[in-house]
């Protein structure tokens, strides 16, 4: 979803090099790099990877497909499950949106001294491009002094606090049984979620399990099993806005 914005793709090895050739010299591949380990083994190094983000993130305006998705919430009833951690969403305006492993935009302490998840909207991490290394002061935590790290699900993670995205997702799950017992009809439209972290996809295909209207919308990987629903092999905004002229509401 967030490709069309122009924000660089992490699927594969060489899509990543591309983004950030520092970590092809040093031969780190994006699952290697979003590991939590390096907050504690070589903090200026994960910093400078996440901090890179948080920057990109704040500046990215999200493309048109976005504004297509927020028109269709003004007219039915509409909530996001989304793994992405970079808070375009919000900032298209949509609404109800659950971010099943974390956001970028909110930090937790790295030695879970009881401080609950707090809103990094003041911080500011200077990141130097040649290296993709941080410069200090890097965040810390308000209560203790400790080093700060993303409230973000990494690969390995065992240290994610996970309060924030769980109440979302409960809040989501609740509306979607909401639904169900009112006899509701459900359409789900899944953009960009690939079967290499299969949480959303796995989602989309629950959600619509009994009304089979579900719309894939995937470049690479468009299938959809057992013939429930449509795939469209295409980007993101360019499909959006075609199915939005081709839309009409009752």
């Amino acid at each position: 979803m967030g490709v069309d914005s122009g924000l660089p793709d992490f699927r594969g090895p060489e899509g990543f090099w591309r983004a950030y050739p520092p970590y092809r010299a040093l031969g780190l591949r994006f699952t290697e790099i979003a590991d939590p380990s390096h907050f504690t083994t070589d903090p200026e190094l994960a910093w400078g990877f996440y901090g890179h983000r948080l920057g990109l993130y704040r500046t990215t305006a999200p493309h048109p497909g976005f504004g297509v998705l927020a028109r269709w919430a003004r007219r039915r009833p509409t909530r996001v499950f989304t793994s992405n951690v970079d808070g375009q969403f919000q900032r298209a305006g949509l609404p109800g949106v659950a971010e099943c492993h974390g956001s970028i935009h909110f930090l937790q302490c790295l030695v879970d001294c009881g401080q609950p998840v707090w809103s990094a909207d003041d911080v500011v991490v200077a990141v130097d491009p040649a290296t993709m290394r941080a410069t200090p002061p890097l965040p810390a935590c308000p209560a203790c002094g400790a080093l700060a790290r993303p409230n973000i699900l990494m690969f390995g993670d065992t240290e994610w606090v996970a309060d924030r995205s769980a109440e979302q997702v409960g809040e989501h799950t609740a509306w979607l049984r909401g639904l169900r017992n009112a006899g509701a009809r459900l359409a789900v439209v899944e953009i960009g979620a690939g079967t290499a972290v299969p949480t959303v996809r796995r989602e989309a295909e629950v959600a619509s399990a009994a009304s089979g209207a579900l719309v894939r919308i995937n470049p690479a990987e468009p299938g959809v099993r057992h013939g429930r629903g449509v795939g469209l092999a295409a980007p993101a905004a360019a499909t959006l806005q075609a199915l939005d002229e081709r839309l009409t509401w009752h």
